[in-house]
């Protein structure tokens, strides 16, 4: 029954992507990911060529002056490297900015008799989601070292926390329109599997670079279909 619910709420949303609402916010996602990756990385770059000098003694070697232009070649590496574990809490920030405009074109052709929503304020979903990135960002630090020590395991970690972070997220953000906070909690732990199943989905592509600039948007829109399916599954 779970993974019915999440693969047709999955290709529900699949099936909208040409919606102009979704290109607009699609257009922005991926202006706001790629102006990220460049300052992240240029920021990157940057320290290590201060740390570096003009050049460097190294044992055996001695005097070497490329290290400068060894740093700069490797920053086209640097963005892809960095772009796998980036899109997760970009993936959170798009969500949060922009869910209620994917939400409201999903429900607008899946859902024309629901009566329109109150956006949420925006303090509120900036407090959200600047709590919801330090709780992401900090796990995510944590398991640095599940990966270490478990390295052949390290991208189903990757997958499974991730799932469960962003799942947790997805679903809050798109119930919350709808039923308001406390209700959202109450549905969420009824349905973690469920969540945690359609999040890991989400999570899954977006070790994928330039795939994963998509998912955002695809998974607002899913967690959309998904709120309403198991909602009405109760009654």
């Amino acid at each position: 029954m779970a993974r019915h619910v999440i693969f047709s709420s999955f290709f529900a949303a699949l099936g909208q992507i040409g919606d102009p609402r979704f290109r607009r916010v699609l257009g922005l996602g991926i202006v706001l990911t790629i102006a990220l990756l460049i300052g992240a990385s240029a920021g990157f770059v940057w320290l290590l060529n201060t740390l570096a000098g003009e050049s460097a003694f190294l044992p055996i070697i001695g005097e070497v002056r490329w290290l400068n232009d060894l740093v700069s070649w490797g920053s086209i590496f640097l963005m892809f490297f960095l772009s796998i574990f980036l899109m997760v809490p970009v993936a959170s920030a798009i969500t949060s900015m922009f869910l209620d405009e994917v939400a409201q074109a999903v429900e607008d052709k899946h859902y024309p008799q629901l009566p329109r929503t109150t956006p949420v304020p925006f303090g509120d979903a900036l407090r959200d989601t600047v709590n919801f990135l330090g709780v992401l960002i900090g796990a995510n630090i944590l398991a640095l070292f599940a990966y270490m020590l478990l390295p052949f395991a390290a991208m189903f970690i990757f997958w499974g926390l991730n799932g469960f972070l962003l799942g947790r997220e997805y679903f809050m953000l798109a119930a919350m329109r709808r039923v308001g906070r406390d209700q959202a909690k109450i549905l969420r732990k009824q349905h973690i599997g469920t969540i945690w199943l359609a999040g890991t989905l989400m999570a899954m592509p977006l070790s994928i670079p330039f795939v994963n600039l998509f998912i955002p948007i695809l998974g607002a829109a899913t967690f959309t279909h998904l709120f309403h399916r198991l909602l009405s599954s109760r009654t």
